[in-house]
């Protein structure tokens, strides 16, 4: 990875609310982990004018960027209370005059991750999964990570990801290796041959039960050989990918999806499953995606 992408390490946004604060914690976490810089960015824009447009007065602005300084302040204290007395990094502060969704966008072709929260107050998240991080997870040019507002999982869980063989799903494999090896902890690596909900008829379930593990089995053969200290534990399910990984995910720290790919588990970009596991989970979700190299 380039020293360009690296620059802004890990970067999290954050307005305030327990959403941001779980999603400041998290992502310091992660940076120390990864030992790189952890920025943490507010965006300062005024709601959108109403026709006929109406001037905002000065204390208005005044008022956006104040609120948005002492966001910022309190994440750093939560980042530095969140890493470990050894694991401290260096952390960045952005003060951006734009559109949220744009600011971490742009900001995306610099940093190794955005951590975004999966609700929060003001323009930064609308609702859970609302326009700014759906349109984040969708055009960042890095991984994303959705982080909810709970407790944080027991940091000894296994990670999660969802493999269906795509290129999508490689890059998943690849950050879900990399996350557990450096928690310390175990991999569940699960495939899903069907995104179909009701029995085929004729269909030989133990044959195909078969070539799916081989497939599962040589899509996770190189990366084993790579991350030697990760135990791999294998599901193959039949059916219902979204409805498997989400039971699987309430004993998981972690869980990484591919950003599209083929078939029932990652079918579209942010399509009906990675929708599903994104609104539905309640521990951290990283939609997965090749970093820029610009």
């Amino acid at each position: 990875m380039s020293e360009s992408v690296k620059r802004l390490g890990i970067v999290v946004a954050v307005d305030g609310s327990p959403a941001s604060n779980a999603a400041a914690a998290w992502a310091a976490r992660d940076a120390s982990m990864r030992n790189v810089p952890l920025t943490v960015v507010h965006a300062v824009t005024t709601p959108t004018a109403s026709w006929p447009p109406v001037p905002y007065p000065d204390s208005l602005a005044i008022g956006l960027e104040d609120e948005g300084k002492k966001a910022i302040m309190h994440a750093v204290q939560v980042a530095e209370d969140a890493m470990p007395a050894d694991g401290k990094v260096t952390i960045g502060r952005e003060l951006v005059y734009s559109s949220p969704a744009l600011a971490l966008i742009e900001m995306s072709g610099d940093a190794e991750m955005i951590v975004v929260g999966t609700s929060g107050r003001g323009l930064l998240a609308r609702g859970v999964l609302g326009s700014v991080s759906s349109t984040v997870v969708r055009h960042a040019k890095c991984p994303v990570a959705v982080v909810h507002d709970e407790d944080l999982p027991d940091q000894q869980a296994p990670v999660l990801v969802g493999i269906d063989g795509s290129g999508a799903a490689e890059f998943a494999t690849a950050v879900a290796f990399d996350e557990a090896s450096r928690r310390g902890v175990d991999l569940v690596a699960l495939h899903a041959w069907s995104d179909v909900t009701t029995e085929v008829p004729f269909l030989d379930w133990e044959t195909v039960e078969q070539e799916a593990q081989a497939t599962l089995a040589e899509n996770l053969a190189g990366w084993r050989e790579r991350y030697p200290d990760v135990t791999v534990h294998r599901v193959v399910v039949r059916q219902r990918p979204a409805r498997n990984l989400i039971d699987q995910a309430e004993s998981a720290q972690l869980v990484v999806v591919g950003s599209h790919g083929r078939g029932g588990l990652t079918g579209m970009l942010l399509g009906s499953v990675s929708n599903t596991i994104l609104h539905s989970v309640r521990i951290p979700v990283i939609v997965a995606k090749p970093a820029s190299s610009s």
